[in-house]
């Protein structure tokens, strides 16, 4: 969802260069451990909206390093003001196209990716706009570590449906697939980070699905 544009909140990511890339030119690499301070490997959301779960997941685990790549710039610019505000040296903000990614991310430099609440893209044309469509995937391997995962949640069936054939298809491997993840065994429960739609969604009685999903080593 496209949010309204806040002034204030695209000069922030303008003002705060060390924290927030706008838009950076794919032929340029960034150097991401400079950027942290230490070479750890990266966490990544893929569409962070307001930051919710990026932003939780910083201060839950201060040892990891996480960036938030998001394409709206104002939306990046929120998910900023929460890292300024509270502090979170192990989060960065990438206002850039998912489709750029292997140009930002080095090779085996993700240990994990997710993808919550992506765009749908319910028609058929629009196929290979969906984050979980084939060519997404090969760039999603060639950035993860060889034991990297994609945790991916949804709130649409027809997308989780496809999403699962398309893993499939690729030759992915499961590790958890759940197709009602808030009535799935408490300890799971407790574990998982709503994001903003997850919450919203949730409340109403809707059901989440999730899958966890990594490659398959190259035989």
């Amino acid at each position: 969802m496209r949010l309204k544009n806040k002034p204030w909140a695209n000069e922030l990511v303008e003002e705060h260069p060390e924290s927030a890339l706008d838009r950076p030119d794919p032929a340029e690499k960034i150097d991401w451990a400079a950027r942290f301070g230490n070479d750890k490997p990266i966490e990544i959301e893929v569409g962070s909206g307001k930051g919710q779960f990026i932003t939780t997941l910083a201060k839950q685990h201060p040892d990891r390093n996480f960036v938030a790549m998001e394409i709206q710039k104002t939306a990046a610019g929120i998910i900023l003001k929460k890292k300024l505000d509270e502090g979170l040296d192990n989060l960065q903000i990438l206002c850039a196209d998912a489709a750029n990614l292997v140009a930002y991310f080095g090779e085996n430099s993700t240990s994990k990716i997710y993808l919550n609440f992506s765009d749908p893209w319910p028609k058929s044309r629009h196929e290979k706009r969906r984050l979980t469509y084939k060519d997404f995937l090969a760039k999603y391997q060639a950035v993860l570590t060889a034991d990297g995962v994609i945790e991916f949640k949804t709130d649409n069936s027809g997308l989780f449906a496809y999403s699962v054939r398309s893993m499939n298809n690729y030759g992915m491997r499961f590790d958890f697939v759940s197709v009602d993840l808030h009535h799935e065994k408490e300890e799971i429960v407790e574990k998982n980070v709503e994001t903003e739609y997850e919450h919203k969604f949730a409340s109403k009685g809707q059901p989440i699905y999730c899958l966890h999903a990594g490659f398959l080593p190259a035989e």
